[in-house]
């Protein structure tokens, strides 16, 4: 990501996991706020949403990050999904601290927070500008 302006949202893909053995899979697309933290993408989420819990259970994601002055450059990132407890809000906090925000604001007591590390797998940049 070296050359890649930082985006201030990544569009994240998951599939959660069937309801039954015969049913199929659904596609989850998500506008996310993320940290490039200490070379790593990174996600703060509450464990108790719906794509959190189908990210625990299928740790896979796919990322989009349009680079936003060319919209013809983009990067497709498929990454392992690693959880980690956020107990103390340390990680929670330099998201707010990015974008202003309290991301643990609508938590309900008793809701916890964790890091998602995206673990890239296959990185594919892609420039139609040229």
């Amino acid at each position: 990501m070296s050359d890649f302006p930082e985006p201030t949202v990544i569009s994240w893909m998951r599939r959660s996991p069937p309801s039954r053995p015969s049913s199929p899979t659904a596609t989850q697309l998500s506008e996310i706020w993320f940290l490039y933290d200490e070379s790593e993408i990174r996600l703060s989420l509450n464990t108790s949403r719906r794509k959190t819990r189908n990210l625990m259970a299928r740790p896979q994601a796919t990322l989009l990050i349009l680079d936003l002055a060319n919209p013809a450059r983009y990067l497709e990132i498929r990454a392992h999904a690693r959880v980690d407890p956020d107990d103390d809000l340390v990680f929670a906090h330099k998201v707010h601290e990015k974008y202003g925000a309290d991301v643990a604001a609508y938590d309900q007591p008793g809701d916890r927070r964790v890091v998602v590390t995206l673990e890239p797998t296959r990185i594919r940049p892609v420039d139609m500008s040229a």
